[in-house]
């Protein structure tokens, strides 16, 4: 089933619903506080449940060690999971353990590694999603930029991100961003990274894709790392993590992908942090949220 125009989060409610029923959608229940930091309201979930997703893990890593080859979730995927064809190149199919509803994932029909820089056809099936209906999307380049598949993938949740607030909780940071030659920073953030917005109208664009790609290329050279080519594919430089909303791209070098046990993935710095017990909540209130992104990141 290919996206129908306008349909899109219909269809990703009636998948949801169906795979709730049958037992392949599995959410992670989670808590939540806020923690207040540099003028914003971090978004803090203590997970209360991950077994069955370590075991799941668990069972994929025995699988590829008795197979000689390494076992990939999304090949085949879980056809309860699927939700649409997007394009030649890709499809959506729903986060298994998801702890944010409706957590889509943008996945390519053939292997093609998480290392690899994102191509022109990833941004095409993004924003063929991205048009639906409002949501954040974002991509962790590599392990240390806490990608858990190495099969590559793009992520994209429905907004808001948390219940109270603004709808993704950095947003009001980025309103004080500091541009030059239309790339900018943004002063409260401790870290290297690259903002940019959108044209309005890229919206509505047949070229948002491209014209997006080629930000994405001219961001990596600002932060120091190697562009994408037009065609084939290359391999990242350094790990990344990317957020793509309607209106903005912000991009971040990684240097690692846990700040002591915490494992921090792209969601970390829209401002949603994930912990795993009360001790790790209790880590990021002493240290604040903000010095542990900057602690997984590189020197601004």
């Amino acid at each position: 089933m290919e996206i129908q125009k306008g349909r899109l989060w219909q269809q990703v409610v009636r998948v949801t619903e169906h795979a709730l029923q049958t037992g392949a959608l599995i959410p992670v229940p989670t808590e939540y506080e806020f923690i207040g930091d540099s003028g914003i309201r971090f978004f803090v979930r203590i997970l209360s449940a991950l077994q069955r997703k370590d075991e799941a893990r668990k069972q994929q890593e025995k699988a590829s060690t008795e197979s000689g080859k390494q076992i990939n979730p999304f090949l085949p995927y879980e056809k309860e999971l699927f939700v649409s064809h997007i394009s030649e190149t890709h499809a959506a199919i729903l986060n298994k353990f998801n702890v944010l509803e409706h957590h889509l994932l943008i996945v390519t029909r053939h292997f093609e590694d998480q290392e690899m820089l994102l191509t022109l056809e990833d941004f095409g099936a993004l924003w063929s999603c991205m048009v639906e209906y409002p949501g954040l999307g974002f991509y962790n380049g590599g392990e240390a930029a806490g990608a858990s598949q190495r099969h590559k993938h793009l992520q994209m949740v429905p907004l808001p991100i948390a219940s109270v607030g603004p709808e993704i909780p950095i947003e009001p940071l980025l309103s004080k961003a500091v541009f030059e030659g239309g790339f900018g920073t943004v002063p409260a953030f401790p870290f290297l990274h690259v903002f940019t917005r959108f044209d309005p109208e890229i919206v509505e664009s047949s070229s948002a894709a491209e014209k997006s790609f080629d930000l994405y290329g001219e961001m990596l050279q600002r932060a120091g790392m190697t562009a994408p080519v037009r065609e084939g594919l290359q391999r990242q430089s350094r790990p990344y993590c990317l957020l793509v909303t309607r209106k903005w791209m912000l991009l971040v070098p990684r240097s690692r992908e846990f700040f002591e046990s915490i494992s921090i993935n792209s969601l970390g710095f829209a401002g949603a942090l994930l912990v795993r017990n009360e001790e790790q909540l209790a880590l990021v209130k002493k240290c604040g949220p903000m010095a542990v992104l900057r602690e997984v990141a590189l020197p601004a």
